[in-house]
């Protein structure tokens, strides 16, 4: 992967990349270059989840470029491209790409859980899996790693009440209204799920995790059975081919550093469903034990969708 030099700044409605000047659009006879964090956030607001982001090139933002090419029908490169540049920058509209967030005592406030053990037994004994700081639950809240924030922001703390911080500026998660969409898609090849209408429309795509050679994605039509905000872990060693035998059945408090995140789908085919995740950086990069794994808010928003007897088709 590569860091992107000057990451975008946008203050005051002013896009230094020179995609957005005073509030205005501006295309020249070729597409300008659009910024990667540019790219990342319009297309996180246009429902292409890039995973985290972090203003860096890697292999979700290919996958969201890729979809987002694929519905508009451009030749499908998985790079931002001029043609790609061309539909993106106007869906930034008079947006601004980053803006100013001040801290609130209740930001900082907590409750945190500073350190949690990573093995599941200990996990069992806290009270909840809450942020460990504040710049987690931060990044958490604007679709980012930590790490940008802390480039965007040399010297803050996030510790104290009334900081003031730059941050991406993804807005609120919409509600799916007046779109009526019919299934949920998880395709092993592109590491991706999506949300699609009875015409196959992508309605919504974001990046996941999707099993690996010892627990492999369970291909197969399924429904949606229930859907379960902040749930527990219910952890049952004998499932899982690499639990310690030292290990027994136990449940996993709920919070945000909880093994399924914050929001559990659950699905026809037992003991699997669609979930979050503490470890947003690892969604597309790493194995699961069969599950689906989102970011907390790309399953928070896929929840959004999601109703009991969906179909859903992991292929």
């Amino acid at each position: 992967m590569k860091a992107i030099a000057g990451l975008l700044v946008v203050l005051a409605g002013t896009v230094l990349a020179g995609i957005v000047v005073a509030g205005t659009v501006v295309l020249g006879q070729a597409p300008p270059a659009l910024d990667v964090l540019a790219a990342q956030v319009i297309l996180d607001r246009a429902g292409f989840s890039p995973g985290e982001i972090d203003g860096m090139e890697g292999a979700n933002l290919r996958r969201a470029l890729s979809a987002f090419q694929r519905v508009h029908t451009l030749p499908v490169s998985g790079r931002l491209d001029p043609a790609t540049s061309a539909i993106l920058v106007p869906l930034g509209g008079n947006e601004p790409m980053l803006v100013p967030y001040t801290l609130t005592a209740e930001d900082v406030a907590g409750p945190f859980a500073p350190s949690i053990p990573r093995d599941l037994m200990a996990q069992a004994r806290l009270p909840r899996l809450d942020y460990r700081t504040p710049l987690e639950a931060m990044a958490e809240r604007v679709h980012a790693s930590p790490g940008l924030l802390e480039r965007l922001n040399p010297g803050a703390s996030f510790t104290q009440a009334g900081e003031q911080v730059q941050v991406p500026n993804v807005g609120a998660i919409p509600p799916a209204l007046g779109v009526y969409a019919t299934r949920i898609v998880v395709t092993k090849a592109t590491g991706a799920l999506t949300v699609e209408d009875d015409q196959g429309r992508v309605l919504f795509h974001a990046p996941v995790t999707n099993g690996s050679r010892h627990d492999p994605l369970p291909v197969g039509s399924w429904k949606v059975t229930s859907i379960h905000d902040m749930p527990p872990f219910h952890y049952n060693p004998a499932l899982f081919w690499d639990a310690s035998p030292k290990h027994s059945k136990a449940r996993i408090p709920p919070g945000p550093n909880n093994p399924v995140g914050v929001m559990w789908i659950d699905i026809s085919k037992p003991h699997y469903g669609i979930h979050g995740t503490p470890e947003p950086s690892m969604v597309g990069h790493a194995q699961s034990h069969g599950c689906v794994r989102l970011t907390n808010w790309d399953v928070r928003r896929l929840s959004n969708w999601a109703r009991p007897g969906m179909a859903v088709v992991f292929q």
